[in-house]
């Protein structure tokens, strides 16, 4: 996981985590904010033909074209009418987008409040959590973002 220090082995040892919350649908999901570069609000990807699936299109973005990603496909759920909000996810070295309905605020979690994938969770989902954090409000699931880079993705789906 990128977020090392969240992990049950270092609770009583590690600083909180800063984490910028995503919405997707109903559910509250969480990436590192040390690998969040900027938030573009309303953006309409255009379409790459033949592209792999979880492509949901090209942006150009400060005079480069970033690839985005769709994590609306990686999770099996439907696709969404109209614009979205995209992370500008630094993993690696590289840049791409990531397509999601809506950006929340940075929270701060503690490695008390970790938790790591439960055994329940379909296979192909569980590759892209690193795990949950407990809120008052219920639960932010991990994203990890090296797992999500198109490079990899392409090798891997």
């Amino acid at each position: 996981m990128s977020v090392p220090e969240l992990t049950h082995e270092s609770k009583g040892t590690a600083a909180p985590a800063q984490m910028c919350s995503v919405r997707l649908g109903d559910g509250l999901f969480g990436i590192p904010i040390t690998h969040v570069l900027e938030i573009v609000g309303g953006a309409r990807p255009q379409p790459v033909p033949l592209a792999p699936r979880f492509v949901g299109g090209l942006v150009h973005y400060r005079g480069d074209v970033l690839t985005t990603v769709s994590l609306r496909h990686l999770l099996d759920l439907p696709p969404r009418e109209g614009p979205q909000d995209i992370l500008v996810v630094e993993s690696e070295g590289r840049c791409f987008g990531l397509l999601v309905d809506g950006v929340g605020e940075v929270l701060v979690v503690s490695p008390e409040d970790y938790e790591p994938n439960p055994s329940t969770i379909d296979e192909k989902k569980r590759k892209f959590f690193a795990g949950a954090c407990k809120l008052r409000e219920g639960l932010m699931v991990l994203l990890d973002p090296a797992l999500l880079d198109p490079m990899r993705l392409v090798k891997t789906t």
